[in-house]
């Protein structure tokens, strides 16, 4: 942009300007979201309506991108740096967006259609990414691997939450889904046939239990036994379980899983029982953000009337798989919040408010404000040479990597 061109002020007014002439259509994509849940990998109506919107307003829209037939590619402008804007869109079973997912979707699609008109000048390229699959699976890992972030400055989204915050953490996280074979028998008058496929996942709670003292700081495991036989007079032979691990880092993760897979086999070794262990979905990496484009976020989202938590990169959330994508390029994962009575994300009431006067206000801000943080980096030449300067580096990685394969 030369020194004659607009003011970043000028530009931040056209942004508003574009984000209000489609704001009722952002808000309807909320609505139908919200009143509409889908699953992980399931979300085929909700990649329509994001894809729609999206080619509705002149992007180049792909839906099925990456291999994913619920993931969405959609493309303005053709700067060379280029903003990644996430979409989230799936549910949680049972008690639909008490995730706010509806809320996060939309501010992403508001973001990108008030960056839109201006992306030319601005010299970037709008991108956005409707990513499935977050509350379970780990789309935005499976994009990874299909090269969907590998051109990308900077990626970004905001996550529904009960209050303002930037710069937060997250915990690593991966999934286990157990199983014990053993041998059916009566339990009265033949129990030695048998091989107690309930005992064999008892005795691994237990080492579960007896390991949790020497945990790492912060780390979980939690899980629930899913099947453990089905009457008291036989011996159980197949129990089931499912199992969480969560750790402050993807290295102190390796270290839990090998830890509580040890757990699992002397349950095996105890009883005689058969082990299967798989994995669910991809493993989530801690949340790493850019601590300087959270500050450009967080003026941006203050300068709208908004009240933000003091910034603070010890406070974590949860997991996310957008944890992943922070460890390849520059990330931000503010929330943004709205009156939710004394709920919290995840619990079935949060559901109600998805769709109220204050989550569709957290839609425009939210989407106002990644806007204005673009508007930020792509005129601030501190901020932008960085960027491309990272950017540069990565694609010279993936090149060395790729001719080393």
């Amino acid at each position: 942009m030369t020194p004659a061109g607009p003011t970043p002020d000028t530009l931040r007014e056209r942004a508003r300007t574009a984000l209000t002439s489609v704001q009722d259509s952002v808000l309807a994509l909320s609505h139908a979201l919200h009143a509409d849940p889908e699953l992980a990998y399931e979300e085929h109506r909700a990649a329509r309506r994001v894809a729609h919107l999206a080619e509705q307003a002149g992007f180049d829209t792909e839906i099925g991108a990456y291999g994913l037939p619920t993931a969405v590619r959609a493309t303005a402008g053709s700067g060379d740096l280029v903003i990644g804007i996430c979409a989230e869109y799936d549910a949680l079973p049972g008690i639909g967006h008490a995730c706010g997912h509806n809320v996060n979707g939309a501010a992403s699609m508001a973001a990108a259609l008030a960056l839109a008109p201006l992306a030319d000048e601005l010299g970037i390229t709008v991108k956005l990414l409707g990513t499935p699959a977050e509350e379970s699976g780990g789309g935005k890992v499976d994009m990874i691997r299909a090269g969907a972030f590998d051109d990308l400055a900077t990626a970004m989204m905001v996550h529904a939450a009960p209050i303002d915050a930037v710069g937060m953490t997250s915990l690593a996280i991966s999934s286990l889904d157990v199983a014990y074979d053993g041998v059916p028998a009566h339990a009265a008058a033949m129990p030695h046939r048998g091989v107690n496929a309930a005992d064999a996942m008892m005795i691994a709670q237990v080492a579960i239990a007896a390991y949790r003292q020497q945990l790492v700081p912060e780390a979980v495991i939690s899980g629930i036994v899913t099947s453990a036989g089905e009457a008291a007079n036989v011996i159980p032979h197949r129990s089931t379980a499912l199992y969480d691990c969560r750790a402050r880092t993807s290295e102190e993760l390796a270290e839990l899983q090998a830890r509580v897979r040890a757990c699992f086999e002397a349950g095996a070794l105890a009883t005689g029982a058969e082990l299967a262990l798989e994995t669910v979905g991809n493993d989530y990496a801690d949340l790493r953000q850019d601590l300087a484009i959270s500050g450009a976020y967080k003026a941006a989202a203050e300068s709208l009337g908004r009240t933000i938590a003091p910034l603070d990169p010890n406070l974590r959330a949860g997991s996310t798989d957008m944890g992943n994508v922070s460890h390849l390029v520059p990330t931000i994962h503010p929330t943004i919040g709205y009156d939710c009575g004394d709920t919290i994300m995840h619990h079935p009431d949060f559901t109600r408010y998805g769709t109220t006067d204050a989550a569709d206000r957290a839609v425009l801000d939210g989407g106002l404000a990644m806007a204005w943080t673009t508007i930020t980096l792509a005129t601030d030449p501190t901020h932008r040479a960085r960027l491309l300067a990272r950017a540069a580096d990565r694609t010279r990685h993936v090149r060395r990597t790729d001719r080393r394969d």
